[in-house]
């Protein structure tokens, strides 16, 4: 790949074992697991909802589908985001970083997209101690 497909982004994965695969014009940047890691956001507020991994086959289904689609390192099997909670997340674009190694993918998610029932798998919060100095924190 190119400088110029890439962004003019030079990374450089020294004893990393990863795999490039080209989609299209873009490629990702798979790690030894066969895994990229995908953020999904809400694509009109920008709120992050959730973290999860994606696989190539997990991403071809979710462009293919308009439909979230991740890998289950727990249950190591593929898993459509909402098709038993009935919160289906409806792809609006997928984007892939500077380095091809993570993806942002922005939805509009009817529900929560936690499993504990949140609307983002990002509520809780750590605080910086008050009065720590900048360099403790």
């Amino acid at each position: 790949m190119s400088a110029s497909q890439e962004g003019n982004c030079q990374h450089t994965y020294a004893g990393e074992k990863s795999v490039l695969v080209p989609l299209g014009d873009v490629a990702v940047r798979f790690d030894e697991r066969g895994l990229v890691p995908a953020v999904v956001q809400q694509h009109d507020t920008g709120e992050v909802l959730m973290v999860a991994w994606m696989s190539e086959e997990s991403l071809a289904l979710t462009l293919k589908t308009g439909t979230t689609w991740f890998w289950s390192r727990s249950r190591q099997e593929l898993w459509n985001k909402g098709a038993t909670s009935g919160n289906v997340q409806q792809v609006k674009r997928v984007l892939v970083d500077c380095d091809a190694d993570t993806l942002l993918v922005e939805v509009d998610s009817p529900g929560p997209a936690c499993h504990t029932g949140h609307r983002s798998c990002f509520f809780r919060e750590l605080s910086p101690a008050e009065g720590a100095a900048e360099s403790d924190r």
